[in-house]
């Protein structure tokens, strides 16, 4: 049976119905597939990148201006200042020490001489593991109260605080180092506040001098110890500061909890697992102990990388820290202590969002004062070894060689190559 001839002709114009279709599609995918008008950048990305450099600069901000700000405000708006009362408990002074012959008869002539009654006090020291006849020196001075432990094997601070603070006789104990000196009214002053009994630490106040030999470095290196004071001390006054100074630091004995033996910063955790328990932990300003600046920015970065392992040990460890309902101190641990770590990220996070932001005039502004700034650090480390003043140019190289000593800190903690031991004692 034939076809119509009109019958066929439906499929053809199907068929022939999808060219029309097509053009359509192709025109209307034309304008998606045409380059972008000029060199600017998707609104998305750029939003991101304006997030990322305003961010970091904004914590940068906090980290260094906002939070000491703050803890000046708390300090001054709402003052905790401890019960003032004149005490004289028993006090056990702890020396550990290796390898100090030279100087450990200096430092315990000067702990002899603190005022401070001799029948309430005791000295202690603790000779780790050393070979130049420290310990032997020492007992020179036992018919004077000096009781010497020695120890055959070289085992850390955190070990020999862990043997001997339990069996110290002073209701209150002092750690110190065998090369700082007190002031003769140190002790005294330190061991006043543990009048009330909220106050669990107390930290004394290390005062840092240049050495004769000594570099524009350590002025750089002075200007940040009395920046962190400044903060220390108004944290101190408004409740605790996170941590003490190691060189002189006193705590309640029987709030003592052994550490790890291979802690490296037993002056921050001992004092936050206190203040953990509900203490207070302050730092008396009239309680000096003095020592030099390093003398070389190399003595200042080995010293400071071994600071930085530890804090990175501390956190990863102590995860309570980070935790606002388990550290009552969770503010000043993350705006003085965790926020700093995170520093040399922040920096080049800023420098490398800036870098492309340039097309507005304040992005080549703000990218040009962060070159400038740079570029002083830049020549502070090439004038790093002379005597003359150039604070313009060594505070920013300070600044970068302490951040840089977190990247080296950070690399040494990963590691594990950071000793818990030390060859000299050193001030934090």
């Amino acid at each position: 049976m034939g076809r119509r001839p009109g019958t066929a002709s439906a499929p053809r114009a199907r068929t022939g119905g999808r060219a029309p279709t097509g053009e359509i599609q192709a025109s209307t995918s034309t304008p998606l597939e045409q380059p972008w008008d000029g060199p600017r950048r998707p609104d998305e990305d750029r939003r991101i990148e304006e997030l990322i450099f305003w961010s970091s600069v904004g914590l940068l901000a906090y980290t260094y201006v906002g939070y000491p700000a703050l803890a000046w405000a708390r300090a001054t708006l709402r003052p905790r200042p401890p019960r003032a009362l004149g005490i004289e408990p028993t006090v056990t002074i702890l020396v550990a020490a290796h390898n100090e012959v030279a100087r450990i008869g200096d430092r315990i002539e000067n702990l002899l001489a603190l005022d401070y009654p001799r029948d309430s006090r005791e000295i202690l020291l603790a000779s780790d593991g050393s070979t130049d006849g420290t310990a032997e020196r020492a007992r020179a001075w036992e018919q004077d109260g000096v009781s010497v432990v020695a120890f055959e094997s070289r085992r850390g601070k955190p070990a020999v605080l862990n043997d001997l603070v339990p069996k110290a006789r002073g209701e209150i104990v002092v750690l110190a180092d065998a090369r700082q000196r007190f002031d003769a009214a140190a002790l005294r002053a330190l061991v006043g506040p543990f009048a009330d009994p909220r106050v669990g630490a107390v930290s004394g106040e290390l005062v840092l001098t240049l050495p004769d030999n000594g570099t524009v470095v350590g002025e750089g290196v002075g200007f940040y110890w009395r920046y962190e004071k400044f903060i220390r001390r108004h944290e101190s006054r408004a409740e605790s500061t996170p941590g003490a100074t190691g060189a002189i630091y006193a705590i309640r004995r029987e709030l003592f909890e052994p550490i790890p033996e291979d802690t490296i910063l037993d002056d921050v955790l001992i004092p936050l697992r206190i203040a953990r328990r509900g203490y207070r932990v302050l730092l008396e300003p009239n309680a000096r102990a003095y020592d030099r600046v390093a003398a070389t920015s190399e003595e200042e970065f080995t010293r400071k990388v071994r600071t930085m392992a530890g804090k990175f040990q501390l956190f990863v460890r102590n995860r309570w820290l980070l935790n606002p309902f388990r550290n009552r101190l969770w503010l000043q641990t993350v705006s003085r202590i965790s926020l700093r770590l995170l520093v040399p990220l922040l920096l080049a996070a800023a420098f490398a969002a800036n870098l492309a932001l340039t097309d507005e005039n304040v992005y080549k502004a703000t990218l040009a004062i962060q070159l400038l700034f740079y570029s002083a650090a830049l020549g502070g480390y090439l004038l790093r070894n002379i005597r003359r003043r150039v604070p313009l140019l060594i505070v920013p190289y300070v600044f970068c060689l302490l951040n840089w000593t977190i990247v080296v800190g950070f690399a040494r903690f990963l590691s594990g190559r950071q000793r818990v031991t030390w060859d000299k004692a050193t001030a934090k």
